[in-house]
């Protein structure tokens, strides 16, 4: 599997596991009705999913990673 096909997945599996975790809690925890469930659900993990992405360097195509809660960007091997 290429380095970008993984970083989409990533992407996708981090977003949507932040997503049904605060659709839960939001629906669970708060007074929110309606569509405001799921919307402020889809802010908040974009908000806070980790950011993947792959990158063509002189050593090859690596994959790296930003998130909010870790300082800096990480390699991923």
């Amino acid at each position: 599997m290429s380095k970008k096909a993984k970083a989409l997945l990533f992407n996708f599996i981090g977003f949507a596991l932040l997503f049904l975790s605060f659709y839960y809690l939001i629906g669970k925890y708060t007074g929110l009705i309606g569509l405001w469930i799921p919307f402020t659900s889809f802010v908040v993990s974009t908000l806070t999913a980790p950011k993947f992405q792959a990158v063509n360097t002189h050593e090859g195509e690596k994959l790296f990673m930003k998130w909010l809660f870790i300082k800096g960007v990480k390699e991923i091997k």
